[in-house]
């Protein structure tokens, strides 16, 4: 049985939000990158409900569009 990515909603300190992997937000970790994220939510069980959550926080104004 395979394991499916987790995605997730990244809000990064200039306001913007942007759809990660589960591994690709480990890798920004280890960085140490200077756009260390305001806020995290997720896990969500595919990038197109991810995607859809951002739309969502948009529209909440809780995100910046890119």
């Amino acid at each position: 049985m395979s394991k499916t990515e987790e995605w997730y909603v990244i809000k990064l300190t200039n306001g913007q939000c942007t759809v990660l992997s589960a591994s690709q937000l480990q890798i920004s970790n280890v960085d140490n990158s200077p756009t260390e994220p305001a806020e995290k939510w997720g896990p969500f069980n595919s990038q197109a409900e991810a995607i859809a959550r951002r739309v969502g926080l948009i529209r909440a104004g809780k995100c910046e569009p890119a």
